[in-house]
């Protein structure tokens, strides 16, 4: 039933329950994880445009660091693994990239239920309301 997992990725710590749960499952169905990190090009949009790219430079780094976290960790537990950046708005990133890829789950963090993350929206929660997969939802707490 599943054989492409989307584990979308910040780098963060928070993100080893979501892996645990990426990988218990991808290992159980000997599935691969695609592990991606998106750059969100929305938060340096008003810089210089001499400035965005040593910005995307660094982004583009973070997220070689995050995916690069993700497969070693998941190849030592068997799991085979594939490691995409993109870039531009994450939500609809992972969307796209859960399309072309022709992802069957996706497994992502989420920071749970907080008023102000439910008035402006958040990535888990447009992916959970445009998915054409199954989202499962990692609670990863958060402030």
């Amino acid at each position: 039933m599943y054989e492409d997992i989307l584990l979308p990725t910040d780098g963060s710590e928070s993100m080893d329950a979501v892996m645990e749960h990426a990988a218990d499952i991808a290992a159980r169905r000997s599935a691969t994880v695609h592990a991606l990190y998106v750059i969100d090009d929305r938060s340096f949009l008003t810089l210089q445009e001499e400035m965005q790219g040593d910005v995307v430079d660094g982004l583009r780094a973070e997220g070689e660091t995050a995916t690069t976290g993700v497969a070693s960790r998941l190849e030592a537990e068997g799991v085979t693994v594939r490691t995409a950046i993109r870039q531009g708005n994450p939500a609809d990133e992972v969307l796209a990239y859960a399309d072309e890829a022709g992802i069957d789950l996706v497994v992502m963090g989420t920071h749970g239920a907080d008023y102000e993350r439910n008035m402006l929206g958040s990535v888990s929660q447009k992916v959970v309301t445009m998915s054409d997969v199954p989202v499962l939802t990692v609670n990863i707490g958060g402030d």
